[in-house]
């Protein structure tokens, strides 16, 4: 095939070009960037194509590649490298790790309130914060039903009660 023939068809195939790189881009700019470089490479490989197989697929080959490839340098590009010694700061992106001493600290503040309720109080709560049903705490207690949902109010009532008076002053406010 001569270089005008290649040319000829190469001219002729590009509003197909243009379409499957925005198909493939999704933006008019880079489009247009991978048809020109898919026009590139096929004319600096022109010698490559062999007359009589398909044109049309062998330009779509090019094209697929050059994106495919210019993703994987655009992921790699984002890729944080660490060189420090001992690679102390990897995986040091902007992600941060959560410590939760403060959280334990006040849980173990909660529970040590929750155990200065009475046991009256304090054992159908505990029951109630571990998941059991109302019904369950009342036939495991043998209680009413009504005592053990009252029992349950009146030590969140206390509840708030104790940590009203522990944060007086502070931003804690009894809803």
């Amino acid at each position: 095939m001569s270089t005008a023939e290649f040319n000829q068809q190469l001219n002729g195939m590009s509003t197909l070009l243009h379409s499957f790189a925005y198909n493939l881009t999704k933006n008019v700019e880079d489009a247009k960037d991978l048809y020109q470089e898919t026009a590139f490479r096929a004319i600096t490989n022109q010698d490559k194509f062999r007359p009589g197989t398909n044109f049309k697929a062998w330009l779509f080959t090019i094209m697929k590649n050059i994106f495919i490839n210019n993703y994987r340098k655009k992921m790699k590009a984002n890729t944080i490298m660490d060189s420090t010694d001992n690679q102390y700061f990897i995986n040091s992106g902007s992600q941060t790790i959560h410590n939760g001493g403060e959280e334990n600290i006040l849980m173990k503040e909660l529970w040590r309130m929750i155990n200065s309720l009475e046991d009256g109080i304090r054992i159908p709560f505990v029951m109630h914060y571990q998941g059991f049903k109302y019904q369950e705490i009342a036939d495991h207690l043998s209680l009413p039903l009504g005592t053990v949902k009252s029992r349950i109010f009146f030590a969140r009532k206390e509840l708030k009660n104790v940590i009203a008076r522990r944060y007086e002053g502070s931003n804690f406010r009894e809803r």
